[in-house]
C-alpha cells in the first residue's frame, strides 16, 4: 500500500485547453493561449495555494504536458501535485504500454513521478489495471485512479489492485449541474462510503454555464465546444440567469456558483484555467456557501434545460 495518502484540495486546475494549438477557432476549445498569459495564470494559482494540476497525454497528443511542465519549472517539485492519465485508445503496441506512456509523460512534464495516474478510460479493465502495480511499486506513480469507469469497473479495478496491496484511490468522472449520472449510478455514494476522492471534471460545460456565452454570443466557432454546445444556449439561460443572481448576492459570477454547487456535492471540481482572472473565480468558489434551496434550485432548472452533455467519449454510468 502507497505510505501517504492522497492528499486532494478543495479544487484541482485542468489544462485540456492548453492543448489547443493557440490559434483561435483551432482545436476543440478554440482558445487563444499565450505563454505570457498562461505563466500569469501558473503564478496566479500558485500564490492562491491552488496545487494540484491535471492534464493527458491526449490533450492535444502531448501539448499540453509540454506547456504545463515548462511552465512548472519554476518551482519547486514538491510545490505541485501532477495528474495525468494512459488512455488505452491511444496505447501503443509495446510489451508494456502503460509503462511506455508513462515514459513520455514524464519526459514531457519534466519529472521523475507522477502524484496521481489515471486509467483515463475503461476499456478493458482486467488487462489494463494490472499494469499499474509496477508502476506504483518503482515509485513513479505514487497514487492511482480511474476516469470514465462505471461502478462495477470502478470496483473490478480495486479488486486487481486490492490484491496487490493497492487501492483505486480516485475517480474521475464527467459530472455538473447538467450531468449527474455518477450521482445517478451511485458512484458518488460508493466514493463517500469508501473515502475515495471524486474529481469532476467539464463542471462548467467547456464554458456553456458561464453566462459568458449565448445565442448572440456563442461559443468560438470552427471548435469542437461549440458544435456541441451552441444549439443548447437558449434552453440553458433560466439556469446560467440563477447562477448569476445566486453569485451576484455573495460578490461572485456564474462560473464560481456553478463550481460551488460542485464542492457541496463532495467533489473536487476539475475547473479548466486558461486566465488569470480563472483563479479569481475559484478563490470566490471556495469561500462561498450555497443553501439547500439554492442547490435544489439550480437542479430543477438543469432538469428542466432537458439538454444531454455526455461526450462521445463517455459510455452511460
Amino acid at each position: 500500500m502507497t505510505s501517504d495518502k492522497l492528499k486532494t484540495p478543495t479544487v484541482a486546475l485542468g489544462t485540456w485547453a492548453w492543448g489547443d494549438s493557440g490559434e483561435t477557432g483551432n482545436g476543440h476549445f478554440g482558445s487563444h493561449l499565450t505563454q505570457e498569459g498562461l505563466e500569469e495564470v501558473v503564478d496566479k494559482a500558485h500564490a492562491a495555494g491552488f496545487t494540484l494540476w491535471d492534464t493527458a497525454v491526449v490533450y492535444g497528443m502531448g501539448r499540453s504536458e509540454i506547456v504545463l511542465g515548462e511552465l512548472l519549472k519554476r518551482y519547486a517539485r514538491s510545490d505541485y501535485q501532477l495528474s495525468t492519465k494512459f488512455t488505452p485508445q491511444a496505447a501503443g503496441t509495446r510489451d508494456d504500454p502503460v509503462a511506455d506512456m508513462l515514459e513520455q509523460s514524464l519526459a514531457r512534464l519534466g519529472t521523475d513521478y507522477i502524484d496521481l495516474y489515471w486509467i483515463h478510460n475503461p476499456a478493458d479493465v482486467a488487462r489494463w489495471t494490472p499494469y499499474l502495480i509496477p508502476l506504483l511499486k518503482s515509485g513513479k506513480v505514487r497514487h492511482v485512479g480511474v476516469s470514465n469507469h462505471n461502478l462495477s469497473e470502478i470496483e473490478l479495478a480495486d479488486q486487481i489492485l486490492g490484491e496487490a496491496g493497492f487501492r483505486v484511490e480516485a475517480i474521475q468522472n464527467h459530472y455538473s449541474l447538467l450531468y449527474r449520472s455518477s450521482e445517478d449510478a451511485g458512484i458518488l455514494d460508493y466514493c463517500r462510503n469508501h473515502d475515495i476522492p471524486f474529481l469532476a471534471y467539464i463542471v462548467l460545460e467547456q464554458g456553456a454555464l458561464t453566462g459568458e456565452y449565448s445565442p448572440e454570443n456563442p461559443l468560438p466557432e470552427g471548435s469542437s465546444r461549440a458544435e456541441s454546445y451552441n444549439g443548447m444556449l437558449p434552453p440553458l439561460k433560466a439556469l446560467t440567469d440563477k447562477l448569476a443572481s445566486i453569485g451576484q448576492k455573495q460578490g461572485a459570477a456564474a462560473p464560481d456558483v456553478a463550481t460551488a454547487w460542485a464542492i457541496a456535492k463532495g467533489t473536487t471540481p476539475i475547473i479548466g484555467v486558461t486566465k488569470p482572472n480563472y483563479i479569481d473565480g475559484l478563490v470566490r468558489a471556495t469561500d462561498m456557501t450555497l443553501s439547500s434551496d439554492d442547490i435544489a434550485e439550480l437542479e430543477a432548472l438543469a432538469d428542466a434545460a432537458n439538454v444531454n452533455t455526455r461526450g462521445w467519449w463517455e459510455k452511460e454510468m
